[in-house]
């Protein structure tokens, strides 16, 4: 018969050179167990420096996003549609815009119309 799978990954063969290890603690906690390097070891400022050089991947790079200087801000005609997303908003512009209502006007077609009823009543 063929093992079930457990659903976890396998992982990583270790080399000897792996700043740590994930391990659990006694109470099923996943913790990080840093290796027995001295360097890793220590509580002080360079033990500090060596610990988040040694988690740091030299094959990461933060790339930037090209800059447009005609058009700074992408146009995002779903956004309006599909909610806010602050990291991909873009410009929300609409197709067309409502015609505002002049209230003066409407004012005066609502006193008009009072007017008219009430002469309808007397």
């Amino acid at each position: 018969m063929a093992a079930k799978p457990t659903g976890k990954p396998p992982l990583p063969a270790s080399t000897g050179n792996d700043p740590g290890h994930l391990g659990v603690d006694d109470r099923g906690n996943v913790t990080w167990e840093w290796s027995d390097k001295e360097d890793l070891l220590a509580d002080d400022t360079l033990g500090d420096a060596e610990r988040v050089r040694a988690l740091v991947d030299p094959n990461l790079k933060v790339a930037d996003d090209p800059d447009d200087p005609l058009n700074p801000v992408r146009s995002n005609p779903k956004g309006l549609n599909s909610g806010y997303n602050p990291y991909n908003s873009g410009a929300l512009g609409k197709q067309s815009w409502k015609k505002k209502k002049n209230l003066r006007e409407l004012s005066k077609w609502i006193e008009l119309r009072k007017k008219l009823a009430d002469k309808k009543d007397e």
